[in-house]
């Protein structure tokens, strides 16, 4: 059995075990072809560039229309999760390849050097990202020893949706967590401190997402912890104070996870990618990701 299918084939409780091969399947990559309550908000503290499903009254999010959101937010998450589970194996391993190998032959993709990506994890039924990563971490360096691509991966501070993103440049910097999903390690295989993206000289330029579901015109659905939308505000924050470029945001999807428009319920917390790709191709959304695929 191939390293991807042994990943795929997972399946209930003993999946969280098999997280960890996630790191085995990076490193033969080249040998294949949570609800979060949110208090009554001021409208200045949140994004006003989004399509949402809030009323404001006097500049001010109604926690009541927050949970009724809310509400529609876990119905359509456990939509998903039940059809993502009920995928079948063969296809999910097409659409994998598929998608990645849309993204590693995509001309925005090569020409990003500093990359923030997830890792990965069947027991999350997540589109596979192995490929992509391998490809990261063995396109660091030229022939010179310059610097060409960084890779930044998701590690997870707490319940209260505070994530960082790390710098890794071996597969074994990453640990497996209390979950045995694969997160990067404070310190690098050699005693190193990672490298956090947020103090980082440069900006990042592409942003690798995860989600349960996904709407054409950038809607996200993640998986109810806001650890993405807060980080990638925060990140947004930071890029416009340095006068850096907003880096491309681009979801991966599998076919099933892409839904009819206004399928997801929006507030002002939530944060829209700026292009999406599944088996069927690159659906670029905003202008950033209009003009960068040019």
């Amino acid at each position: 059995m191939s390293a991807i299918a042994s990943y795929q084939n997972c399946s209930g409780q003993g999946m969280f075990r098999h997280c960890k091969t996630t790191a085995r399947l990076i490193r033969n990559a080249k040998e294949i072809a949570p609800v979060t309550h949110l208090p009554t908000t001021p409208l200045s503290a949140v994004s006003s560039n989004v399509r949402t499903n809030i009323v404001m009254k006097n500049d001010v999010v109604d926690p009541h229309q927050l949970e009724a959101i809310f509400q529609k937010k876990r119905s359509l998450r456990s939509k998903i999760r039940k059809e993502l589970k009920n995928m079948d194996p063969i296809q999910r391993s097409q659409e994998d390849t598929a998608i990645q190998d849309i993204v590693l032959e995509s001309s925005w993709f090569k020409a990003s050097r500093n990359i923030c990506a997830y890792i990965s994890c069947a027991s999350l039924r997540e589109v596979d990202t192995s490929r992509i990563v391998s490809d990261i971490l063995s396109n660091q360096t030229d022939g010179n020893g310059q610097m060409r691509k960084k890779l930044y991966v998701p590690r997870v501070e707490d319940k209260n949706s505070n994530m960082r993103m790390l710098k890794i440049s071996a597969v074994k910097d990453l640990v497996a967590n209390s979950m045995n999903i694969l997160e990067p390690s404070l310190l690098d295989s050699d005693g190193n401190q990672c490298e956090d993206v947020m103090q980082a000289s440069e900006p990042v330029d592409l942003f690798i997402l995860p989600g349960l579901a996904f709407e054409r015109s950038g809607g996200r659905l993640g998986r109810g912890g806001g650890y993405y939308d807060v980080f990638l505000k925060k990140y947004q924050k930071l890029a416009q104070e340095q006068k850096w470029k907003q880096p491309l945001l681009v979801a991966l999807s599998y076919s099933l996870q892409v839904v009819d428009e206004e399928s997801i319920p929006v507030t002002p917390y939530d944060v829209p990618v700026d292009a999406l790709v599944s088996p069927r191709g690159f659906i670029p959304i905003s202008p950033v990701a209009i003009e960068r695929c040019d």
